[in-house]
């Protein structure tokens, strides 16, 4: 930790031990004045990702996850990427601390990420928009085939962001961090009411910060404003925007060498710090923004209709020089020049209606409703050759660089409407839980001559039960499927059928129910086994034309407890196994080939305890350990004849702080031993360094 740094979190915490302080009303037992209840919702209780209903976790019959605010603050989660660190069944940081996406994995697929139950405008590539973590109250995580409520889908799941809403009582937060890596941000919350019916809330934060990468540079700009308006009794319309700018210099985002990375280089150990690119001339720049609503309207007889609307639009354009070979004398790199550019504009609604109806001792919780998704995505990119560069001794600015001329690549538009009928039948403790889902999709690609639109017909389902016992106790079990349109047609000239997903899924889940109110804990044990078919691989017969034969095959186990204990001890505790493999391919050595990113066993522990009485009252501190097991950066191919495993990882992660009243000051640092590792290594010249050592203060004024 340098000396700037130190000093820093010095005045920070000088600061705020001078502070002054408050007493909260409503603490679960009598405390210091000057302490508060620093985490009352920690432990999550229910969520609408599972269901789109108010529905418990304990009542879902299917593995959710819920990363509450009080998880994020305390841990000092960044991005979506952090805050699964201790999340069972998903996976981040695959390409290592990466500046502009979040990717993720979920029981061996890449999830598609969802804002506010809308799908997010993701790009032909990317499945996720990057957005920042900050400006939503909640992470949820809906694991396995997920379908049969939101249409396209991998049937690894999906996760939802719930962004920050209205609230009638004047609070907020102002927040200032800074950290390693010449990392600094400011952020905060303002909400209340503007008048009678009509509360507000603005979010915003700016970040400036450089990365382990020498000579990298970002930039954040984001605000989302929100508005709620009653607009009678029983009808609320709640507006929700955002927009955001990121700027990042000198990025390579990662493509180093194994040799050296994952392997010995006879040469010499390459510096995580090594910057392959040309800091000068690599730049990605990103502006998103979104403008929607939530009208929700109570009808007073056990019915309730809610409808989700926004429109979305998502710019990218970056220009990136990086590594692409190694030279006989391991330390000549070769490079490439990849220009990019991605335009996505969407349209997204769904309205429903919730019902709860009596048929003699069977209460229904009925919930019908349709969805529409209008998308459009145009990309374009180049590709040639740049100047080589030393591993050991990058010298930058050598010779002209020319950008390539970019070239369509996708120009794409799907309509995508669904109609989805679910019932929860609920007997004594029984809970039965039908679904189903009809999709229609037309997909119309403008990049040919000729524009050509292919329609996919797909019917999806869920059935599901749980018995509730009164203890909190919730066996389940359920099976599911899932979807996702395939470009593309055979060689009969046919179409291809959407991919399908199907899991069988049991478990159980514990609320805690029966205990003291002032100890919360959720916990879940799962088992699994997820299937994905019609997967595209070669034509045996002609290997200019694919067919849909392939097959991949997850089987797994999921364990999973959060728990807040007298708001003094808290504890995040999981372990995943996935055994997930290809098990149908005519490529050469796919089939038991391990799916890429998805690490075999993960095991994550972080616990917390805050002092609330005596010489220490207001301070905490806390520590956790991550592993993971080595995972595939790739599947065997013909342009993958060496499929490189990530070696073993176990992290420790430790956070100290005081509360005083308004005031925390925190300080947080995650992989405290500085271990060097990759989090992926997709080929040759294809590896990513995981995130190093990093210390980050963290001033925060509640009001």
């Amino acid at each position: 930790m340098n000396s700037r740094f130190a000093r820093t979190a010095l005045i920070l915490l000088t600061t705020a031990i001078a502070a002054p302080s408050w007493a909260q009303a409503g603490d679960v037992e009598s405390v210091p004045d000057s302490v508060v209840v620093i985490a009352p919702d920690f432990v999550p209780v229910t969520t609408s990702v599972g269901t789109k209903t108010s529905a418990p976790l304990i009542e879902v019959p299917q593995s959710v996850s819920v990363v509450t605010r009080d998880q994020i603050d305390l841990l000092n989660f960044i991005d979506v990427q952090q805050a699964v660190r201790y999340t069972a069944g998903i996976t981040g940081e695959n390409y290592g601390p990466d500046l502009r996406y979040d990717f993720l994995t979920v029981r061996g697929f890449i999830p598609v990420q969802y804002i506010d139950g809308l799908q997010a405008p993701v790009s032909a590539s990317i499945s996720n928009v990057g957005i920042d973590l900050y400006g939503f109250q909640s992470l949820e995580v809906l694991k396995g085939p997920a379908s049969v409520l939101y249409g396209t889908n991998p049937p690894g799941g999906l996760y939802n962001l719930t962004s920050r809403r209205p609230d009638a009582a004047f609070g907020g937060e102002l927040q200032v961090k800074y950290g390693n890596d010449d990392f600094k941000q400011a952020a905060g919350t303002v909400t209340g009411a503007l008048t009678d019916g009509v509360r507000a809330r603005v979010t915003g934060l700016y970040r400036d910060r450089d990365s382990q990468t020498d000579f990298v540079h970002a930039k954040r700009a984001y605000l989302a404003p929100a508005l709620a308006v009653d607009i009678g009794p029983d009808t609320v319309l709640t507006g929700l925007g955002h927009y955001q700018h990121d700027r990042i210099d000198g990025d390579t985002n990662g493509f180093l060498p194994v040799l050296g990375v994952l392997r010995d280089n006879p040469v010499g150990e390459v510096p995580r710090s090594v910057n392959l690119g040309e800091p000068d001339y690599n730049s990605y720049r990103r502006n998103q923004f979104s403008a929607g609503y939530e009208l929700v309207h109570d009808f007073g007889t056990d019915a309730r209709f809610t409808q989700n609307a926004r429109w979305s639009e998502y710019h990218e354009d970056q220009r990136t020089i990086y590594a692409s070979g190694l030279g006989a004398d391991n330390r000549t790199v070769t490079r490439s020049n990849f220009p990019y550019q991605d335009d996505v504009a969407q349209f997204a609604v769904d309205s429903r209606l919730e019902a709860t109806r009596w048929t003699g001792p069977v209460q229904h919780s009925l919930l019908v409703g349709v969805d529409y998704r209008n998308y459009r995505e145009a990309s374009a990119f180049g590709f040639g050759a740049a100047s080589s560069i030393d591993l050991f001794e990058p010298v930058y600015g050598q010779g002209t660089i020319v950008t390539p001329a970019l070239t369509p690549s996708t120009d794409q538009r799907l309509r995508q409407t669904g109609v989805y009928v679910q019932d929860q039948l609920k007997y004594n403790r029984f809970v039965l839980t039908l679904s189903g889902r009809q999709d229609w999709t037309w997909t119309t690609n403008y990049a040919g001559a000729v524009p050509s639109t292919a329609k996919q017909d797909k019917f999806s389902y869920r059935v599901g039960g749980s018995y509730i016992a009164d203890s909190g106790v919730a066996p389940y079990v359920s099976y599911a499927t899932s979807f996702q349109p395939v470009v593309g047609q055979g060689l009969d000239g046919r179409a291809f059928d959407p991919t399908s997903g199907k899991q069988w899924e049991a478990g159980v889940k514990y609320d805690a129910c029966g205990l003291p109110s002032d100890v919360k804990l959720f916990a879940t044990a799962a088992v699994y086994r997820l299937r994905q078919d019609n997967v595209v691989t070669p034509d045996p017969t002609n290997i200019l034309f694919n067919v849909q034969t392939g097959q991949a095959t997850v089987k797994g186990v999921e364990l999973e407890a959060v728990t807040r204990i007298r708001d003094r001890l808290s504890i995040n505790a999981s372990y995943t196994y996935a055994d997930a493999k290809v098990t149908r391919s005519n490529v050469a050595g796919q089939v038991g080939a391990g799916l890429f990113g998805q690490p075999k066993h993960k095991a994550s522990a972080f616990v917390d305890y805050s002092f609330r009485d005596g010489a220490l009252s207001g301070f905490g501190l806390g520590g956790g350990v991550r592993y993971l097991s080595n995972s595939p950066g790739a599947l065997p191919g013909p342009f993958v004849t060496t499929v490189y495993n990530t070696g073993r990882s176990t992290l420790f992660d430790a956070v100290l702080r005081y509360d005083l009243g308004d005031w925390r000051v925190a300080l947080n640092g995650t992989n405290l031993l500085d271990k060097r590792y990759a989090g992926r290594c997709t080929g040759d010249v294809g590896c990513f360094f995981g995130q190093s050592r990093q210390v980050i203060a963290t001033l925060t004024r509640r009001f």
